[in-house]
């Protein structure tokens, strides 16, 4: 009974890796595609005029007491970046935040209206790979928990182990597509977005590093579902040849 035993939970444990991986694969993949830090930067804005007593950096005071007048005009073109101030802002598939200036909070808009025209095909199409990538993790972690919790038939559970291993590497390649796409899609919004939007500087953010996380531990365990798939029918296939050889000499001890 032991050499038996020992397969069996050998592929317990590789079905409770898988499981786990694809888990976390969904987990992460829900929190970065609710999320709106897939890029982060700075917006490079024009100060506002101080209103009334308020003082500081984040506005511009005249000393003169002709605030509309064309002198005045010129001298605020004339200071260069001193008339300019940084506002953080942050975008995900969604929508897009930046921070506001002299006031608390955040203004948001909605990312797919800043989009080019001739973008937003690609965009909505990146949206839909997403929702169909977190679908399909949630398909395979139910077929994997199943597999799992299944004792009655090991035939049945290596079905459940396929198709469990399909469902999951199609969510890998399309959770792929759907970043790739997205991607593209925000580096030509900021070349072609709107003027107000356009970023001075900016660079990835933590969630669309958690989205290329959330594929690498879907195709992590796509492949440990494969593995596992593989190295049980090769164990059948031993098993059965050793059963044939035992049947053949069992066979032939008679003649003897």
């Amino acid at each position: 009974k032991m050499p038996s035993s020992i397969p069996e939970a050998d592929r317990r444990h590789r079905a409770s890796a898988a499981f786990s991986l694809s888990f976390l694969s969904l987990i992460f993949s829900i929190t970065a595609f609710s999320s709106s830090y897939w890029c982060e930067g700075t917006r490079k804005v024009a100060k506002p005029f101080c209103k009334g007593d308020s003082k500081g950096d984040l506005c511009i005071r005249f000393n003169s007491g002709d605030g509309n007048g064309s002198q005045a005009v010129q001298y605020i073109w004339e200071t260069g970046d001193d008339k300019f101030v940084e506002k953080k802002f942050h975008a995900g598939i969604w929508y897009s935040c930046e921070e506001m200036i002299n006031e608390e909070g955040e203004k948001c808009r909605s990312f797919i209206s800043l989009t080019p025209t001739s973008d937003r095909g690609v965009l909505w199409l990146s949206i839909v790979a997403e929702l169909l990538y977190v679908v399909l993790l949630l398909i395979g972690n139910i077929l994997m928990s199943v597999e799992i919790c299944y004792y009655s038939s090991v035939i049945d559970g290596l079905k459940i182990n396929a198709f469990s291993a399909v469902v999951t590497v199609l969510a890998g390649l399309l959770g792929m597509v759907a970043h790739m796409m997205y991607t593209t899609v925000f580096q030509m919004t900021v070349n072609l977005g709107p003027e107000d939007w356009r970023p001075h500087t900016w660079d990835y953010g933590w969630s669309y590093g958690l989205a290329w996380t959330s594929f690498a531990c879907c195709m992590a365990a796509a492949v440990t579902t494969i593995n596992k798939y593989t190295k049980t029918i090769l164990e059948f296939k031993h098993k059965r040849k050793k059963l044939e050889r035992s049947f053949r000499i069992q066979y032939k001890f008679p003649e003897y």
